[in-house]
């Protein structure tokens, strides 16, 4: 991020100077051995007497004297003597002159004054090597200079140009409670000293990825003015002995030398795994990291003004004494947003882009359960792309809905051909995944239902729940098994065969049967134990293993008793679909002409009771939306209300049958439900 500032950056110059003034050396010393060896012309260097003789012989044609000492001349042609030559006057000769006269030789003087060139030319070789001399010190210099950098923390200093507040932390509200604690203790502390009480110097803040523990890091540094210093648990980790440690001690005596401020180790799980754990025994690198960080923690106290806050999704790994009172005091649980606090995150996020003015935000709040702040995000930055690619104005609904199931469910490939036939059994496989959904009690509303392959599904049906469940019943999770064995009870009655599209549908409804039976007690056989311990969880809930605690016998009544689960949700999917055998046909021709189709489509096609009109989470999580948020939704209602959508519209043209035959059919329902009410329970808790 911008504001993560290093504390010591080199300018930029002093990395670009060195190698351009190395190069531009080398190339002039190049030149100037070029210029020296290949433009001087030959010359043959001559003795004086081989002079003299020369000229007897009338071998010389011209001679030039230079400042009465040098001689530098051209030899006569037809002589068998080329090119030019050389000469010293070691002493004044009063003959010479008369002599060249004699012999016809041509005659002319200079006085040669040297220029600031060719005294530039001389020195260069000197530069040269001078310029080797320095740069072998210099790279010397700079292995001392890393070798002592490479102890020293790599903390990124939080220079507050963007503070972050609570306030810009959408949801987490008991996490912030516990965290603001810790602000008002920097602000003001000799509060809690006069009280005798010691605040925590350590908090760990535990989640899954993706949920704001950095960002409530900064909010807490943003809320208390203190500065924020920001390092990953990996980056204590090197090869060398000694440097992980070496780190930790500057990494305080910074703090200190900041405080009053805030330590910020992300991803802790790095370095501060259980000691003796691992291959390397009791003296390898990472325990003597972690050894110095123990030390670091227990050496200040309070009133040094230093809090250490640190982030993991590994609690579980982290060594005990690094969890203990007087380190890190307090842990305190991020987790994920329930769909009053996705529509706060929704709501922050698309401030940023042109959201479109019927954008219901509750809805798709509605349809992320389980998507972190960070997945958020991501969704309406994809929202953002789709729309841009179609060069678009404003982002609406279809762009966050296609966002949403990329994110899900994988790109669509709209390009991928289907053959006829198998595309038929595929419009017939969602829509008996489909119809259920308005035919069972307990189960939540359909969203949509699509036969254009995402991912690896050749089709999706989806569900929306009202508000995120966390206690399942068993009426419902019976229900839920019938939608899942839809399809292929679906392609059983159309086809009079089945597809290895239902694969997937089977494993799902197979390991919600046996946690049914194993976990949850609902098996009337098995009873109300548990059978089948796991493993520790290693990443926030998902276990290695399961390891099979019960014998052969208790093993055989455990598939007894989910084969028997299967199989009658399998013949209810078959009577329920048998029943409405005309909606299924309707629902599948609506597919296979439209390809997806809403809620609202399928219940004008099927003549179903709209549902019930939902209350406004937003109003009971004690937060306000903004006001052009209201008003987007108060004009979403408005509009929605006046007019019908063109589908809509022509589904209600291609009804296939008749209000009698839903009445009738609702009467079967109704029979069908008497009949097979002795075979479920009314309510059982997870």
């Amino acid at each position: 991020m911008s504001e993560m500032k290093t504390d010591k950056k080199k300018p930029l110059f002093s990395n670009f100077i060195a190698p351009v003034l190395s190069f531009l050396l080398a190339l002039a010393f190049i030149w100037y051995l070029v210029f020296v060896f290949m433009q001087r012309p030959k010359v043959v260097s001559l003795s004086y007497s081989d002079f003299l003789n020369a000229v007897k012989k009338k071998q010389v044609e011209a001679v030039v004297i230079i400042d009465n000492q040098h001689i530098f001349g051209t030899f006569a042609k037809g002589t068998g003597l080329y090119g030019n030559f050389s000469t010293f006057i070691p002493y004044s000769d009063a003959e010479l002159m008369p002599l060249l006269k004699v012999h016809n030789v041509t005659i002319s003087g200079k006085n040669q004054k040297r220029s600031p060139i060719s005294y530039i030319f001389n020195l260069m070789p000197i530069l040269f090597m001078g310029m080797i001399v320095w740069f072998l010190f210099r790279q010397n210099s700079m292995q001392t200079s890393r070798s002592v950098q490479f102890g020293k923390s790599r903390a990124r200093h939080y220079d507050g140009a963007k503070k972050i507040l609570f306030s810009d932390v959408a949801g987490q509200e008991e996490a912030k409670r516990e965290l603001a604690e810790i602000v008002d203790f920097l602000k003001s502390p000799l509060k809690f000293i006069s009280m005798g009480a010691k605040i925590p110097t350590g908090i760990l803040l535990v989640g899954s990825p993706g949920t704001g523990k950095t960002l409530l890091a900064r909010a807490v540094a943003g809320e208390a003015g203190v500065n924020f210093l920001h390092i990953s648990g990996s980056d204590f980790v090197e090869m060398f002995v000694g440097v992980g440690a070496s780190r930790v001690r500057d990494l305080f005596e910074q703090g200190r030398r900041s405080s009053p401020c805030i330590i910020f180790i992300d991803e802790i799980d790095a370095v501060g795994r259980a000691r003796g754990a691992g291959f390397g025994g009791g003296h390898d690198e990472r325990e003597q990291t972690l050894n110095q960080l123990l030390v670091e923690m227990d050496g200040f106290e309070g009133k040094d003004g230093i809090i250490v806050l640190a982030a993991t999704n590994r609690p579980d790994v982290l060594d005990p004494a690094l969890l203990r009172p007087g380190r890190f005091d307090r842990q305190v649980a991020v987790m994920l947003p329930d769909i009053k606090e996705r529509e706060l995150i929704l709501a922050v996020h698309t401030k940023k882009i042109q959201l479109n003015d019927d954008v219901d935000l509750r809805k798709f709040a509605r349809a992320t359960p389980g998507m972190s702040g960070a997945d958020l995000a991501n969704m309406v930055n994809e929202a953002a792309l789709f729309a841009a690619r179609k060069s678009k104005s404003h982002v609406d609904n279809e762009d966050l809905e296609e966002a949403r199931d990329k994110i899900l469910m994988g790109t669509a490939r709209k390009s991928m051909v289907l053959p006829q036939k198998e595309r038929a059994m595929t419009a017939c496989h969602e829509a008996g995944h489909a119809l259920p959904y308005y035919y069972l009690d307990s189960v939540m509303p359909l969203h949509k239902v699509s036969i254009i392959p995402r991912g690896h599904a050749l089709g999706i049906t989806v569900g929306l729940p009202d508000e995120d469940v966390h206690s399942r019943t068993k009426k419902s999770l019976l229900d839920e098994l019938v939608i899942m064995f839809g399809g292929y009870a679906a392609e059983s009655i159309v086809y009079s065969d089945t597809t290895t599209g239902s694969q997937n549908d089977i494993r799902q409804a197979t390991n919600l049967a046996r946690k049914m039976v194993c976990e949850w007690g609902m098996s009337d056989e098995i009873g109300a134990v548990s059978y089948g311990q796991e493993d520790e969880p290693i990443f926030m809930g998902k276990e290695i293993a399961r390891y099979k605690d019960y014998s052969e016998e208790t093993a055989k009544k455990i598939d007894n008793a989910v084969r028997r689960l299967l199989d009658d949700a399998k013949k209810r999917a078959i009577e329920l679909l048998s029943i409405h055998r005309k909606q299924l046909d309707v629902l599948s021709a609506a597919l296979l002409e439209y390809e997806t189709l809403s809620d609202a489509e399928i219940r004008v096609l099927l003549r179903v009771e709209p549902v019930r009109e939902r209350s406004d989470f937003v109003s009971e999580t004690g937060f306000t939306l903004d006001d052009d948020i209201k008003k987007r939704k108060q004009k979403r209602k408005t509009s929605s209300s006046s007019k019908a959508k063109p589908k809509e519209k022509e589904l209600q043209g291609n009804l296939l049958f008749s209000q009698e035959d839903e009445v009738a059919n609702t009467k079967k329902t109704e029979k069908s439900k008497t009949s097979r009410s002795s075979d479920v329970s009314n309510s059982s808790h997870e």
